[in-house]
């Protein structure tokens, strides 16, 4: 059995769309970034996207643990023209409000939709089961990569996995049995 153990990035105060951008993560906390890598599995594979924030989170929980190589699949979306810009300054309010209440293939200009966002991640998920079949793997990510693998194990639209809280530093555990995805912890707080 693959157990995936998702870690949203440590937080980033920024108060716009951050999705492709390099904003650092304040990883200040040593007490809470000790109690997350104690709780997850010391054999595990340590990976995450290779935006700074997801890359020095995993660093600095990875304690022993094997790093592997960052994945750009395991990024956040990508909200194009939208980056950086705080939700009532974008023009087009319409397309805004249909991004995030029909998600699905509504794309920022320039940026990618939820149903790209879903695809990118499950073809990284696929590579790292079969590159490493059985394993534990601490995946440091992004809400919306974490929000996609919540979907997907509870069967849900997308607009339901937005329901769901992903606080940074958090863990949602996924377990592969049978042929699907299960979700056994969502937002755990270590």
């Amino acid at each position: 059995m693959t157990r995936i153990f998702w870690v949203r990035h440590g937080p980033t105060h920024a108060k716009t769309m951050v999705g492709w951008s390099d904003v650092q993560a304040d990883l200040s906390d040593a007490p809470r970034l000790a109690r997350l890598s104690a709780h997850l599995p010391q054999e595990a594979l340590v990976i995450s996207s290779d935006l700074c924030r997801a890359r020095a989170t995993a660093d600095a929980i990875a304690g022993t643990r094997r790093r592997l190589p960052d994945d750009a699949d395991l990024r956040e979306i990508h909200f194009g023209a939208w980056e950086l810009q705080a939700f009532d300054a974008i023009p087009d309010q319409t397309r805004l409000h249909a991004f995030w209440d029909q998600p699905g293939d509504v794309r920022p200009p320039g940026g990618e939709s939820w149903h790209d966002l879903s695809t990118r991640v499950a073809r990284a998920i696929a590579r790292l089961r079969a590159a490493h079949p059985g394993r534990d793997i601490v995946a440091v990510a992004h809400l919306g990569v974490i929000l996609t693998q919540v979907q997907g194990a509870l069967g849900l639209s997308a607009y339901d996995a937005f329901s769901h809280r992903i606080d940074t530093l958090s863990v949602t555990e996924m377990n592969w049995r049978d042929g699907v995805w299960h979700a056994r912890a969502i937002n755990y707080q270590p």
